[in-house]
């Protein structure tokens, strides 16, 4: 009832749903590829839905104005999403339940879920959040139930077999639905490595230790790696359509989707043909020229390497300086190992060259390559470049032709023996922070040199007297390299997600102020008419939970220092009981907050609610010990209801922020806890 009640009732786009359904998730149903930073599995979890709801992903956004049109069943959507928000409450009970609460306060627990206006809202709306703290709750509710089958029943039965692998399919699902999934795979790490020394210590036989070592790196490592790798695989397979994100992944990777356009263009390399060379060294991109010069030295024409498609990438082959011909009308040859060419600049009309006369601007034990309007006058064979095939991915080792995306070749300097290369050093703001192409002395003509630094492959080519031909029959897919380079340009793109500190910005806040609720976020515009949803948590449960988790530690260290003390404030083994017990709660607060300070991306609220789960389960597990202590329990009763119905009140007090407010804002000044809230004005706007 909390999470579906008015789910259907705004028609416009909420938050980031722009993103996840209109966009990834409606990418899926149309199969054209696109880029994110995070992993697939809760995509495609949106997508699931909107398939479900008769959904076709033709939805689109600039023509409806931020609406959603009359025949997409939005509010069936988020129903399916808000499915996640709702297991999380009978999750967090049976967790509870697992970590040997009592009753009464593990049902106050699930409450703290129930009634938490942030978890509440976040989960009725198509986003990825509903899924990662189910995932990340069925995880916790896994490894708790792990713990104590492992625990107090047979080892390598049923069962612990069953519970095993539950953990560990869970913690392939959080991490594959965003990477904030990893915290969870640390969480169950530590808390499997302390296990595993506590068998140590009880010199269990070295049979039993070693197999207990080898089911659970089965269990808990390579079961969420192919759970991972699964998730990848799929989103590869559906997504087999040229999209607008394929600029990030390999050329080889491109060529295979359909309408690419290096899927459609000649194999075989001619004289004449216009070419696009990038560079097998991962980075840098495209040999690419311009028309701003080097500041000094030749100050030619500077020529670098561009990771972006661009005009400027364009190279016509040439034969060698003085040897005419006419490339439209000629007979038709074929560029093959040996061949001496020129690389002649599409849109300038400069020549690539080299000479012994300039090093380099950076790397200046190497020679400096740029691009001149050869004349009569200059030096001749400058310009001329031969072709080295080192490898063909493709054709019969005999093949010694060029051909697009399949042969690697260098280009040797032919009067100096210097190889063409590109490195990893970025020119400064005069070559506009572009790679640095040089030649590389190479006088002894070395036969070894397959530095990937110096190996190039034609990436595209036009060539009109030549027929197109399907490319994607010719290079090879290798599904481990393009999921280890997709996540590598996630971790990229992730890292350029960082906030501009000299602008305000009323989305985004600091870690710091999460647990206090500092700095709610409003989830959309907040017109007098528009209908509003406010970000906002329950109060009463975030300073609660905050304050619980931050004293845990320094409660832990005083119970600790009084045991060795000798003071008798805990039976035998309560104490170790309730560390094994409350573990998961504390550690799994803190791996899921405190990475957040030294992150350099952007961050918002709602970055906290894996954090704020763990949190709430830790306070209803510090106050069902503090009752069980209290008058040996005979208030719990009393206590659990009372909590559960303050907290229930002000969740309902702040039930128009989660289920939308369509009157002036100012009316809910009262809500106004903090003046930090900006509930009816934005006290920090420029």
């Amino acid at each position: 009832m909390t999470r579906l009640y008015r789910i259907g009732r705004s028609n416009r786009i909420i938050w980031d749903e722009s993103h996840f359904l209109a966009t990834f998730g409606g990418k899926y149903l149309n199969r054209t590829y696109y880029h994110d930073v995070h992993p697939p599995l809760a995509k495609l979890l949106v997508a699931l839905a909107e398939t479900l709801a008769g959904y076709n992903g033709s939805y689109n956004l600039k023509q409806n104005n931020n609406r959603y049109p009359a025949h997409v069943d939005y509010t069936m959507m988020r129903v399916q999403i808000a499915m996640y928000g709702v297991a999380l409450v009978p999750l967090a009970y049976l967790t509870c339940l697992q970590l040997r609460m009592s009753r009464p306060m593990a049902i106050l627990a699930a409450s703290f879920v129930l009634f938490d206006n942030a978890i509440c809202v976040m989960s009725r709306f198509v986003l990825l959040d509903a899924q990662l703290l189910f995932f990340t709750a069925l995880t916790v509710f896994s490894a708790a139930t792990f713990q104590n089958v492992d625990k107090y029943r047979q080892p390598f039965s049923y069962r612990w077999w069953a519970w095993l692998m539950m953990t560990g399919f869970s913690l392939g699902c959080a991490m594959s639905s965003k990477w904030v999934g990893l915290f969870c795979v640390i969480l169950v790490g530590i808390v499997t490595v302390e296990g595993l020394f506590r068998k140590f210590c009880d010199r269990i036989p070295w049979d039993d230790y070693t197999m207990h070592w080898l089911t659970r790196i089965n269990g808990l490592i390579i079961l969420p790696l192919v759970i991972y790798m699964a998730c990848f695989w799929v989103h590869f397979k559906i997504l087999y359509r040229t999209g607008s994100g394929e600029h990030k992944m390999s050329a080889n990777f491109q060529a295979r989707l359909l309408g690419s356009r290096l899927n459609s263009q000649p194999y075989d390399i001619t004289y004449g043909a216009f070419v696009d060379l990038r560079s097998v060294y991962n980075g840098p991109g495209l040999l690419h020229s311009h028309i701003h010069r080097y500041p000094s030295m030749s100050r030619q024409q500077q020529v670098t390497c561009f990771p972006h498609r661009d005009t400027n990438n364009v190279w016509q082959l040439h034969k060698a300086r003085g040897i005419e011909a006419n490339y439209t009308m000629d007979k038709i040859e074929f560029v093959s190992h040996g061949d001496i060419v020129q690389l002649v600049h599409n849109k300038t009309g400069a020549v690539l060259r080299s000479s012994k006369q300039f090093l380099a601007p950076l790397t200046t034990n190497h020679f400096e390559v740029a691009a001149e309007n050869i004349t009569a006058s200059s030096d001749d064979g400058i310009s001329d470049w031969r072709v080295e095939v080192v490898k063909q991915k493709h054709s019969k080792r005999g093949d010694k032709r060029l051909h697009a995306m399949t042969t690697v070749f260098r280009l040797r300097h032919v009067s100096m023996g210097c190889l063409l290369r590109v490195g990893s050093r970025r020119l400064p703001k005069w070559g506009w922070g572009q790679s640095e192409v040089t030649c590389l002395p190479d006088t002894t003509h070395k036969k070894n040199v397959k530095s990937n630094d110096v190996l190039w492959y034609i990436e595209h080519n036009t060539n009109k007297r030549m027929l197109n031909d399907d490319l994607s029959k010719y290079v090879k897919g290798d599904f481990i390299v393009d999921m280890v380079q997709l996540n590598i340009e996630m971790g990229k793109t992730n890292s350029g997600l960082s906030p501009d500190r000299d602008k305000y910005n009323a989305l985004e806040s600091d870690p710091w102020s999460w647990p206090f609720l500092i700095y709610p976020m409003r989830m959309v515009g907040w017109g007098d008419k528009s209908i509003k949803y406010y970000e906002i948590g329950n109060p009463i449960l975030w300073w609660a939970s905050a304050i619980a988790c931050i004293v845990y530690p320094f409660r832990l260290l005083y119970w600790l220092a009084r045991q060795r003390r000798q003071c008798n404030d805990w039976r035998p083994g309560e104490l170790l009981e309730f560390w094994d017990n409350s573990k998961l709660l504390w550690g799994g607060w803190a791996l899921h907050y405190f990475p957040f300070f030294p992150m350099g991306r952007v961050t918002y609220i709602h970055h906290y609610l894996p954090a704020l789960y763990f949190a709430l389960l830790q306070l209803a597990f510090d106050l069902d010990l503090v009752f069980k202590h209290w008058r040996r329990g005979r208030y719990l009763h009393l206590a659990a209801w009372c909590i559960g119905a303050l907290v229930c009140l002000v969740f309902l007090y702040f039930a128009p922020f989660t289920y939308g407010w369509d009157r002036p804002a100012k009316e809910l000044a009262g809500r106004r806890w903090l003046s930090t809230w900006n509930v009816y004005e934005d006290m920090y706007a420029m």
